[in-house]
């Protein structure tokens, strides 16, 4: 059955918020972060349903998982939410025209936002959190694998909303069929933006489908430069990090670039990630790693090696000459997400971050900082690859817009 209603309804929902006041938003997302911690149980009974369908050395099956503590974290991130400013009603330009007409640019809701993402079941809540608190309506897409999770979360959600005589409407997740995509996709005049979050399959669909604005997120081969003059010990620690975090997230390292002079560091530089992760090393690495490196663990880099976003306990490893070849391969490999630079000279550290293509660009950091709770702004939408609108993780600030607001006293124009 056609979807129109449904998203007439969302339409109709989204422009009551813009009426609610800041103060009315922050109770009812600190109810929704207290409804989290009381109903955990249920909460995590839908998720096991999830997670039983899926094997667990499926490198979504992490990002699928829900635990106590991950569901404190996510409590967390929707109070931290609250406690922000709201990004409505800001004054972003003013002037006085020489007719006397008095403009004010003013920061506004987008209206409806549709959201496309895999197993990610947190990426309900922090949706909702991100939209009802900036004065949006969310429609939900999730996939298949997460789908006992996510109903489980908007129906906490709506219970919520009703207890507090708000239009459930304003949170809406759609059946996780392709044919509700492509509705989704398809709706003109109800959906004022999409965002897809998720591989890049999932991205690529959406951007070369959709009839309705979309910004990129999410997709992230991330590659970290070692330079020659690069601190051993902040090394190690920076890239075990980035590779072995959370081997499923967008932020997370998929190829080491190490300067030639530095093979002889090598073995060390990786030696905190040898109890599991598979390198797929070019022939100077491996050559250097040979005898130093689990054999079951070391491989030969093949061309797909490199672009590959593993999202599992796997790292490309790629030997240059210098600063050029590296930032020349972020280049042709990279997708616009993190990258990082080990170095203890602020002069090629400088020219990598000038140069290099990315919405986060890291200097003797890992790229797992990449996150919009770990950047202040609560939690976030997604991480925004391309550079109209917005870049980098998307939050309060990034799903709004403006509007021009034109106050005068009879002028007209000749």
């Amino acid at each position: 059955m056609p979807l129109t209603e449904t998203f007439q309804r969302v339409k109709q929902a989204s422009r009551r918020l813009a009426l609610m006041t800041d103060e009315q938003r922050n109770r009812i997302l600190t109810a929704v972060a207290d409804a989290i911690l009381a109903r955990q149980s249920e909460l995590l009974t839908a998720n096991s349903q999830d997670l039983a369908k899926m094997p667990n050395e499926n490198p979504l099956y992490d990002r699928l998982q829900l635990t106590p503590k991950r569901l404190e974290a996510i409590a967390a991130d929707i109070r931290s939410v609250a406690s922000l400013p709201s990004p409505l009603g800001h004054i972003t330009n003013e002037r006085t025209l020489p007719n006397g007409l008095q403009l004010h640019r003013i920061s506004v809701p987008f209206g409806v936002i549709g959201m496309i993402y895999e197993a990610r079941p947190n990426v309900t809540f922090d949706v909702f959190s991100l939209c009802f608190k900036s004065g949006n309506a969310c429609i939900l897409k999730g996939g298949r694998d997460a789908d006992a999770s996510n109903r489980a979360a908007v129906g906490l959600i709506h219970d919520v909303l009703q207890s507090h005589d708000v239009n459930t409407d304003v949170v809406t997740l759609l059946p996780a069929t392709h044919e509700a995509t492509a509705e989704l996709l398809n709706a003109v005049g109800y959906v004022d933006l999409c965002i897809p979050r998720g591989g890049r399959k999932l991205i690529d669909f959406v951007r070369d489908n959709a009839r309705v604005p979309v910004i990129e997120t999410g997709a992230g081969v991330v590659n970290t430069y070692f330079d020659k003059d690069g601190d051993l010990s902040k090394g190690c620690a920076i890239v075990n990090n980035a590779k072995t975090r959370r081997v499923s997230v967008c932020n997370a390292l998929d190829c080491l670039l190490i300067h030639q002079s530095r093979l002889a560091d090598l073995p060390a530089l990786v030696a905190p990630m040898a109890a599991r992760v598979t390198l797929y090393a070019d022939a100077p690495a491996f050559a250097a790693l040979d005898g130093h490196y689990p054999a079951e663990l070391l491989q030969p880099a093949t061309p797909e090696s490199y672009g590959t976003e593993f999202m599992d306990y796997k790292l490309a490893i790629k030997t240059v000459s210098g600063l050029d070849e590296a930032l020349e391969h972020i280049a042709r490999y990279g997708s616009g997400h993190s990258e990082s630079i080990v170095t203890e000279t602020p002069e090629t550290a400088q020219r990598f971050l000038a140069v290099v293509d990315a919405a986060c660009g890291y200097w003797n950091a890992p790229t797992s900082f990449t996150d919009g709770a770990q950047f202040g702004l609560g939690a976030e939408i997604g991480i925004s690859t391309q550079k109209l609108h917005a870049r980098g993780p998307m939050a309060l600030e990034e799903i709004t817009t403006y509007k021009w607001i034109i106050k005068g006293e009879g002028q007209t124009r000749a």
